[in-house]
């Protein structure tokens, strides 16, 4: 066997079968969840300077400035020092040394504009050890509670300069109210915070983009934080070729034979494992995978199976996982009725992002 270093691309069909998503059941200590609360690989190396502003947009501009501003402001052995209590959050508060002001920002804006680029920068940014600054999101974060419990969430984060909040869900009212109690509970810890959510695809012409939902969703927490509208295409689609369109299933699986490291499941049984495997634990499901690849994609058959998909969509993309696949296009995944329901804008991202990793998977089928 030759040792030389191979060129990019597919290679010779392997000896080993590829692997599979449907055959790992992972178990992840809680330990691993708060360890893991860091931008994923996809934004591990993006900062400020990064950030390609749309000349046509002036609020990315301006967003990026704030946002420089705020992170210079988070230095210090803590976030603010106001209202900072003892060890793990605990016992009578210590006096303000910062003035009092809005200690949060709120990205608002639609699909692709970059927020979770500039949500990761603002990480990065800030003046603190990464072991006091953690980023997740929503899902993640609810998922962290439900592995610690309230109380020892509170006492893990409270030490913390900053936390960073992606793809803040509104139409939960249950976990909407659940972190926004925590949160209640980091500001009065000094706790900096920053958080992103998605505009529904149904108010993108509209003024105040979802500004005004989550202000209003986390209650007394809204004068914590300053809101900044950020304009603009979805990046995914700008000056982009089309989608590629599904290959056949002998060259998704030639593909999958030919990747070491890849993964090869059949859809439609992929779909059914997931409901086996606790969401906490799709990173874990992706680990130490090169691609995924996919036979007969077929449209979701409900609405619990569908939010499942959106978050491994997710965890694929933080993690840069290109998704080769056969049948139907990512865009024929979820019914109308999904798409005009209450979770479309989870089902528009997660088409968003599939469609992404598809074109990242192209280069696996060879000419």
């Amino acid at each position: 066997m030759s040792s030389s270093t191979a060129a990019p691309g597919p290679s010779p069909v392997t000896d080993a079968g590829p692997l599979s998503l449907c055959a790992r059941e992972p178990r992840v200590p809680a330990d691993r969840l708060v360890a893991e609360m860091v931008p994923p690989p996809r934004f591990d190396s993006v900062r400020f300077s990064t950030y390609i502003p749309d000349p046509n947009q002036p609020s990315q501009t301006e967003a990026v400035r704030v946002l420089e501003g705020f992170a210079g402001g988070l230095g210090g052995a803590h976030a603010s020092g106001a209202g900072r209590r003892g060890f793990f959050g605990f016992g009578r508060p210590r006096a303000p040394k910062t003035p009092a002001g809005p200690r949060g920002v709120y990205l608002d804006g639609g699909y692709g504009v970059g927020k979770t680029h500039l949500l990761a920068s603002l990480w990065h940014a800030t003046p603190a050890e990464p072991a006091r600054k953690a980023f997740g999101t929503f899902v993640e974060l609810t998922n962290l509670v439900g592995a610690l419990g309230f109380q020892q969430t509170v006492q893990t984060l409270s030490g913390h300069s900053l936390l960073c909040i992606d793809e803040f869900e509104l139409d939960d009212p249950g976990d909407t109210v659940l972190v926004s109690t925590l949160l209640g509970k980091l500001v009065e810890a000094g706790v900096a915070l920053a958080a992103t959510s998605n505009t529904l695809p149904g108010k993108l012409g509209e003024g105040r983009f979802a500004a005004a939902d989550f202000l209003r969703e986390i209650q007394g927490l809204s004068a914590h934080f300053r809101a900044l509208r950020i304009d603009g295409e979805d990046y995914r689609h700008r000056g982009l070729p089309e989608a590629p369109k599904p290959f056949t299933d002998e060259e998704v699986t030639k593909a999958a034979y030919a990747t070491e490291g890849a993964a090869l499941d059949d859809f439609p049984h992929l779909l059914e494992h997931l409901a086996k495997v606790h969401p906490s634990r799709y990173g874990a499901l992706t680990d130490g995978l090169t691609a995924v690849c996919l036979t007969d994609v077929r449209p979701v058959p409900d609405q619990s199976t569908a939010l499942r998909l959106v978050v491994l969509a997710d965890r694929l993309y933080d993690r840069e996982v290109p998704v080769l696949a056969s049948g139907l296009p990512f865009d024929q995944l979820f019914s109308e009725e999904m798409l005009n329901g209450g979770y479309r804008k989870k089902y528009f991202r997660a088409i968003s992002r599939l469609t992404a990793l598809a074109r990242d998977a192209k280069g696996l089928v060879g000419s």
